[in-house]
Order: C-alpha cells, then sequence, then structure tokens
C-alpha cells in the first residue's frame, strides 16, 4: 500500500474513534475500584433492615434510597468501601423517583434482591431497548450513588433477556443495554459492576471492574465467571441455602469472596472459614 493511502487511512481510523459512539475498547475514564482483584475482598450486601455498621467487611453494597448521607458518611471514615445498589432493568412503584417511568416501559412481574422466597414479585421488568427513556432516570440515580460517597454500583436487572419479561428482548438487546450501563456509570465516575447475566459474562468482562453473582454454586456455574478473576476483578459471591461450608472450598479456591445470606438480605451473613 503506498504510503499516502496508508496515512489516509489511520488519520480516518483516528477521526472514527473520536466520533460518540464509535469506541472500539470500554470507555475505561473511570478509577479502578479501591480494593484488589483475586481473592476478592470481604464484603456484605445487607438491603432490608436497620443498617449495622459494625460488620467486619472491607466493601458493603447497600440500597442507594435507604442508606442516608450521614450512613455512608460513617462508614466511609471508618475506611468501608461503598457499592450502590440500584435497579436498571427492574421498575419498583415504591421507589420515589418512580412516576418517570412511562407506563409504555413496564412489563411483566419481576423479583428483585432481597425479596423473600415465594413471595410476591415487587417489581416489573423494563423494556431495556428504549434507552434514551430510560437513560434520564438512571443517570439521576447514578449520580446520587455518587453524590452519597459511593464509588461502584451494582445495577440490578441485567439479564431480563432470558426472563419472562414481556418484551421480546434479544441476546444482543442485553449486551447493548448493560453496556450502556457501564457507560453511564464511568460518566458518573463510579466503577460498574455486572450483577449476575452469567451467561454474557465473556463477552462484558471487558467492560465491568466486578461482577456480583447469586447461587453460582447451586446451579453449578462457578467456573463462568472466571474471566473476571483471570482479568484480576473481584467476584462478590452469595449463596442462599445450604451451610457456608457447603460451598467455601470450592469458591474461595476461585479467588471469590462468598458469603451466605438469607433472601431478604438483612444484616446476617456468615463468611468463609479461614
Amino acid at each position: 500500500m503506498p504510503r499516502s493511502r496508508a496515512t489516509g487511512l489511520l488519520l480516518a481510523v483516528g477521526l472514527l474513534l473520536l466520533l460518540p459512539g464509535c469506541r472500539l475498547l470500554p470507555n475505561r475514564s473511570a478509577p479502578v475500584p479501591p480494593w484488589p482483584g483475586s481473592p476478592a475482598p470481604s464484603w456484605q450486601w445487607q438491603l432490608s433492615g436497620p443498617l449495622d455498621p459494625t460488620v467486619d467487611a472491607e466493601v458493603y453494597a447497600l440500597d442507594v434510597f435507604r442508606t442516608s448521607l450521614e450512613e455512608a458518611r460513617r462508614l466511609r471514615a471508618d475506611g468501608r468501601r461503598l457499592i450502590c445498589s440500584v435497579e436498571v432493568g427492574i421498575f419498583q412503584e415504591s421507589r420515589p423517583d418512580a412516576t418517570r417511568f412511562p407506563a409504555a416501559v413496564l412489563g411483566r412481574p419481576a423479583g428483585v434482591p432481597g425479596q423473600p422466597k415465594g413471595a410476591a414479585p415487587r417489581g416489573r421488568w423494563l423494556d431495556i431497548r428504549q434507552w434514551s427513556t430510560l437513560e434520564p432516570v438512571l443517570a439521576d440515580r447514578f449520580r446520587l450513588c455518587r453524590g452519597k460517597g459511593f464509588v461502584a454500583v451494582l445495577p440490578v436487572g441485567m439479564d431480563s433477556y432470558i426472563r419472562r419479561s414481556g418484551f421480546p428482548l434479544t441476546f444482543d438487546d442485553q449486551l447493548t443495554f448493560n453496556r450502556h450501563v457501564a457507560e453511564l456509570a464511568r460518566q458518573t465516575r463510579l466503577a460498574p459492576g455486572l450483577t449476575n447475566d452469567i451467561e454474557q459474562v465473556m463477552a462484558l468482562e471487558p467492560y465491568f471492574d466486578f461482577v456480583v453473582n447469586e447461587e453460582c454454586f447451586r446451579r453449578t456455574e462457578c467456573d463462568r465467571l472466571m474471566p473476571f478473576v483471570d482479568a484480576g476483578k473481584p467476584v462478590f459471591h452469595v449463596e442462599y441455602e445450604g451451610s457456608a461450608v457447603d460451598f467455601c472450598t470450592a469458591t474461595v479456591g476461585y479467588g471469590f469472596s462468598s458469603i451466605r445470606k438469607d433472601r431478604n438480605l438483612g444484616v446476617r451473613r456468615d463468611t468463609c472459614p479461614l
């Protein structure tokens, strides 16, 4: 290829990378979370009941709407790192911003983390294809997280394409939505986490800084989370059945930070023995 044509091609590629929506690689503008990757740090996931700030965990995953600014400040003063648990693909009528979701994006009933087993669903799936409608609401939620001092976000409802959502969602619809969520988190200076969606871990690992998984041991699929471990990123894992002894040998060997919780995600947690 003549030098002039090669130079022109390089310039064209460079201009393409500068255009909005034309990134070939994940945006790494947000800082990497202030915790090591593997083995992952100890963690607590509490979404119900009065907050217990004395739990011996380096990382706390908390509901952004239930956690007060003062509670977040106290935890940060004690050296805790805070992950913001917030719905992105699920609607909950009890949320203070619920009226911002038009009826056209609301689908079938959906369960949410912290819901007791057998209880009626608390939420509804969202039509994740309608990003232009969802983005302003999610952006404000992420800004609330950042304003309260959270350093990362745990987005709830990231695998609706395999659920009975009420919408004809595809594998690619979910990939596109989850990548939008990761990008929005980084724009808000939050480290993005991938919640469940284990079928797409391989494709999405480059876009996310950690993963939160529910019950991979019971479902015999923990090995599918290894792309995060191999990339030096934390895997925060929870089981709801059995005892910690049942799964700890396997998951600690993987490098996960594993805990056993009740499904209501209250204060109680069982950790893996050292």
